[in-house]
């Protein structure tokens, strides 16, 4: 019977061999899965049963092609939540967090001033003024929601809001459908190009993770993310990535009331071109970008105009 320490170490080498970005970790978080432990309890594990070292040789070999390892144990963890994924759907990243992060600041900062007074979270004022009545409770949309990655996030962390999302995809919206199942979030199939309009004028905050890589850029793609995730998710048509960016834009202007703000995700070479789609269609104040967790541009930020 092999030990832990044996068939780690060999799993390791063979993922760093296969270009794998993370090989030690990879390796843990497949070997707790075969167990069936969390990853912190793995030192607990002295030796490794024949049967479950084989199925871990296999999940190995298949992390090696450079399948995602969420696919191969079926959840990803997005903030506080997790996340059934697979074929199909776009896994999120941990870049995206920083996105909903700001979405969640932005909802909590409502809740907690509905008696209308003014705030300012993360460089960006807001207003509590709810055009639908006297409760405050925050409007969010998430638009092209892909997993619910961002929907589930601010419905876990801001139980007080009201949570709408859009996927077009089927097979990413029924991913979306069993990950916001008893979340409270209403989920819609269908463009966000043209989604929602029941809500337009009364929506507080918009948020979107769009499609932003152009298709020229496809080889510089990590095959994971080339070769497994929907090109639907991946790549937006014109040469700059950007035309669904300004798709959301002008969905975003038509939906949030005035002082309503929007929170973007693009490309870490867009850090200027993304923020520009919205300050120059004369819409918009407090247009702003925000780095990731490495320094790279990663989110713009905008207020719509009163």
């Amino acid at each position: 019977m092999p030990t832990r320490r044996e068939v780690l170490a060999a799993a390791t080498a063979r993922l760093s061999s296969a270009g794998v970005e993370s090989p030690e970790y990879d390796a843990h978080t497949l070997l707790a899965h075969v167990l069936g432990v969390e990853r912190s309890r793995l030192p607990l594990t002295d030796d490794v049963p024949i049967s479950a070292a084989e199925q871990y040789d296999v999940l190995v070999a298949r992390r090696a092609a450079r399948e995602p390892l969420q696919h191969l144990t079926g959840i990803a963890h997005f903030r506080h939540v997790e996340l059934e994924v697979g074929p199909g759907v776009f896994v999120p990243r941990p870049e995206t967090e920083l996105l909903a992060g700001w979405a969640v600041e932005q909802a909590r900062a409502l809740v907690s001033h509905r008696d209308g007074s003014s705030v300012v979270s993360s460089g960006q004022a807001t207003s509590s003024t709810d055009a639908r009545g006297s409760t405050g409770a925050p409007t969010v949309v998430d638009l092209g929601t892909g997993s619910g990655a961002i929907a589930k996030a601010v419905a876990d962390e801001v139980p007080a809001a009201r949570v709408f999302a859009v996927e077009l995809d089927d097979g990413a919206h029924a991913w979306a459908a069993r990950n916001l199942a008893g979340t409270g979030v209403e989920l819609r199939q269908g463009d966000l190009a043209d989604a929602f309009d029941d809500l337009a004028g009364t929506v507080d905050i918009v948020v979107s993770n769009p499609p932003y890589i152009p298709h020229e850029a496809w080889e510089s793609v990590a095959v994971e993310v080339r070769d497994h995730d929907p090109q639907l998710a991946l790549y937006a048509n014109g040469d700059d990535g950007l035309d669904t960016v300004r798709v959301v834009e002008r969905r975003a202007a038509l939906l949030l009331r005035p002082g309503g703000v929007v929170g973007v995700e693009h490309g870490d070479a867009q850090g200027e071109t993304a923020p520009a789609v919205f300050s120059g269609s004369g819409r918009w104040e407090l247009v702003r970008d925000h780095p990731d967790m490495t320094g790279r541009p990663r989110f713009l930020t905008a207020r719509l105009a009163r």
